[in-house]
């Protein structure tokens, strides 16, 4: 069942610091030696999930308020 969460002002900008870009380096072989934005995004979704307890992959936003409230999947996230 889907529900409205709402995020703490912490909660928000920890999730807005893990999307910011991180340096285009690589070690040698090509593997990066940061994670992506995507990478850092998800994480911080993922803990939040088990901070409040839904699907992580699931959040969609909540039109017409701000960016502290979303929507998500109750339950247990998959990942």
């Amino acid at each position: 069942m889907r529900k409205e969460y709402q995020m703490t002002d912490e909660q928000l900008q920890g999730l807005l610091a893990a999307c910011q870009p991180t340096p285009a380096m690589y070690l040698s072989g090509g593997q990066p030696m940061y994670d992506t934005p995507q990478e850092n995004a998800n994480r911080a979704w993922k803990k939040l999930a088990g901070e409040m307890g839904f699907v992580w992959d699931s959040c969609e936003p909540v039109i017409g308020k701000s960016q502290h409230f979303f929507t998500a999947i109750e339950g247990v996230s998959h990942a």
